[in-house]
């Protein structure tokens, strides 16, 4: 009788480790007690509690607590990373048998740069949310890219070029770069015979690009042009570089995404129109595995299907 108590108390104890690992992770992507407690929808007292017996149980210190954040150790962090792919695979076999229902369900978490974030993204949520009210939307919008492996989201819009070649990625959309100016611009810019002569103009460089200040502009039946453009201002953050392009600090160059609306009502003026720059493409990119969620085939498919329709009423408009 003892050995079997033993052992049904060896399986209860495996079964509150589990917990505690969704607890521990928590805290780490967070960073912090209380956050990590909103995210689980428990109270912070658990979560602490249950760290602590884990910490104590296996003899070994996770976290690092200070009064204002709390940190992985090199332990914590090497358990952390085992402890995001466990969680992970038991969602992909959880969502998976839910998919019988193959109505999109849960919480989605996504990712996406603020620009196109708010630009594009926002509305498809919107739309999403009301098209699926059995779903959620928790979205981290920034321009610094958010690491899909950590487990914080299971679905990223990234705008430019890929570089992270163990994602599996679907391209929505394109985008074309634009050299842009307020319209008080208008009388200097006119006459720019080329791209060489943007050096004697003052040019906002968009930090979050790898090469704010160096661009290429080609053009039919001539030879490409490489510019080092003159920076007065720098801001990470294409938002606010078109802000003050609006304000007639300078000229930029901005996704079209981006300033299609202030060109078509006249507050910005496209410089040098008959010069292109590079394109790129827009990619909805997830953790490469073998089952994609309902809920993320849904946005996707929903956030592609808003860009179609966008295109028909624009070329419907300009006939």
């Amino acid at each position: 009788m003892e050995k079997a108590h033993n052992s049904l108390d060896t399986g209860a104890n495996q079964f509150n480790n589990l917990k505690r690992l969704a607890y521990f992770t928590a805290v780490v992507e967070t960073g912090s007690f209380t956050a990590a407690a909103d995210r689980l929808g428990i109270t912070k007292a658990v979560v602490s509690q249950q760290v602590a017996r884990l910490e104590r149980d296996f003899h070994a210190t996770l976290l690092s607590r200070t009064t204002r954040k709390v940190l992985p150790t090199d332990a914590g962090q090497a358990f952390y990373q085992r402890c995001a792919r466990i969680l992970r695979e038991a969602g992909d076999a959880f969502d998976e048998l839910a998919e019988v229902a193959s109505e999109p369900s849960g919480t989605l978490r996504l990712t996406a740069p603020l620009d196109y974030g708010i630009i594009a993204v926002v509305p498809a949520i919107a739309e999403f949310t009301r098209r699926f009210p059995q779903c959620k939307v928790d979205a981290v919008l920034r321009d610094q890219a958010l690491d899909l492996m950590s487990g914080q989201a299971e679905l990223a819009i990234r705008v430019g070029w890929l570089t992270e070649q163990h994602l599996q990625a679907r391209q929505i959309d394109t985008f074309r770069q634009v050299l842009v100016a307020s319209a008080a611009w208008h009388e200097q810019v006119s006459k720019l015979a080329g791209p060489e002569e943007l050096t004697a103009l003052p040019f906002l460089a968009n930090t979050a690009l790898r090469e704010p200040t160096h661009w290429q502009f080609s053009r039919h039946g001539a030879e490409p042009q490489q510019v080092s453009v003159r920076s007065v201002m720098s801001m990470d953050a294409t938002l606010a570089v078109r802000e003050a392009v609006r304000h007639g600090a300078g000229l930029s160059i901005l996704p079209d995404f981006a300033v299609q609306e202030d060109l078509a009502a006249g507050r910005l003026i496209h410089v040098l129109p008959q010069w292109g720059l590079p394109s790129g493409g827009i990619h909805a990119v997830f953790p490469a595995a073998r089952f994609r969620p309902a809920k993320v085939r849904a946005f996707v498919d929903l956030i592609q299907e808003r860009r179609w329709g966008q295109e028909r009423v624009q070329k419907e408009s300009s006939q």
